[in-house]
């Protein structure tokens, strides 16, 4: 922004003054498969929904789904699409609070004192996805005009929120169901807490399509202008085509596999996220700083040189290549 003189930069501007055509390619294909592998994820699971409320096969559902949110979408305006996006928000929160009040009732405070360390790096995948907020630092930026007190303190308290209410969260799940923490087993606990509380269940489907209806908004809205600036159509104007090449695929592999919601989100974590939030702007600060033919017009803001430039890369890429060992193997099981 300093070098430019105004806002706007994105990603991609960046990537390109810092890694160079290579960089842009890598982001570019990140950027596609973390916005593809949630929007199958976010299908898979309000077809699974719909599909238990409604009794209809489950690619009706899937179709209903797409139609009625890409709908809103594709034709609706801007004004539209933030009241709907406000409604559910509403309708998120409350149905949070409700989940807690309701699912708290038998909490054990001992069963919080489990602990399963080793279980612990598996969840790293699905953590970073859950804090994924870097695609909107440049726009952030802009509008605050680059004041870095400003940006510093929407970053924490953007993250120090949620973070709060994922603590409480994953109280209510250890302290209601006890010995989860030990049981390398379960692959969904709402499962067990439907079964414990008969209460629980209408509420977590109704929180969960409401969480994943605002999520499916803001990529699909996120990923169309993406394709639409790669095809290079004119800015301003709904076209059909990146909304078709956005909506299609995800529809069509949402039904490949019932497992596919958690597979998508695994995957979506470990390589996509961890690529584009986790190497690259490790990798992009460092070109910044270190390299021979660029000049940072602005002092290093992160304190820690080389030591944390490289300590965010290399445990990024650890997990990457863990988890890369991990595939291979379970496809060599398969086969």
């Amino acid at each position: 922004m300093c070098e430019i003189g105004s806002g706007g930069v994105s990603l991609v501007s960046m990537a390109m003054r810092t890694l160079g055509s290579a960089g842009v390619r890598t982001a570019c294909l990140s950027y596609l498969f973390i916005h593809y592998a949630l929007l199958v994820a976010y299908v898979a699971r309000s077809s699974d929904i719909i599909t238990n409320s409604l009794g209809i096969p489950l690619w009706e559902s899937a179709t209903l789904f797409s139609l009625a949110f890409g709908g809103i979408c594709y034709f609706g305006s801007q004004r539209l699409i933030g009241a709907v996006n406000g409604f559910l928000v509403v309708g998120i929160l409350a149905s949070f609070t409700s989940l807690v009040v309701v699912a708290s009732g038998n909490l054990q405070w001992s069963s919080l004192l489990e602990a399963n360390f080793a279980a612990a790096p598996q969840s790293i995948p699905i953590i970073a996805l859950s804090f994924v907020y870097q695609n909107v630092v440049p726009v952030l930026c802009t509008n605050l005009e680059g004041d870095l007190s400003k940006v510093r303190t929407a970053i924490i308290a953007g993250t120090a929120i949620p973070l709060a209410l994922f603590l409480v969260w994953d109280g209510v799940i250890l302290g209601t169901l006890p010995g989860i923490a030990g049981n390398s087993n379960v692959s969904d606990p709402l499962e067990l807490l439907r079964s414990n509380n008969g209460m629980v269940g209408p509420i977590v489907e109704a929180f969960s399509f409401l969480a994943i209806g605002t999520s499916y908004i803001g990529f699909v809205l996120g990923l169309s202008d993406f394709l639409a600036d790669l095809l290079k159509l004119p800015s301003g104007q709904n076209k059909p085509l990146p909304y078709l090449l956005t909506l299609l695929p995800p529809l069509v592999l949402s039904q490949l596999d019932p497992e596919i919601f958690f597979k998508a989100l695994d995957f979506a974590g470990t390589y996509g996220v961890l690529v584009l939030f986790g190497v690259f702007p490790a990798a992009m600060s460092w070109s910044e700083r270190y390299s021979d033919e660029l000049q940072a017009p602005v002092a290093p803001i992160v304190p820690g040189g080389k030591v944390t430039l490289g300590v965010v890369m290399g445990g990024a890429l650890l997990i990457i290549v863990s988890e890369i060992i991990k595939d291979i193997m379970q496809l060599q099981g398969i086969h």
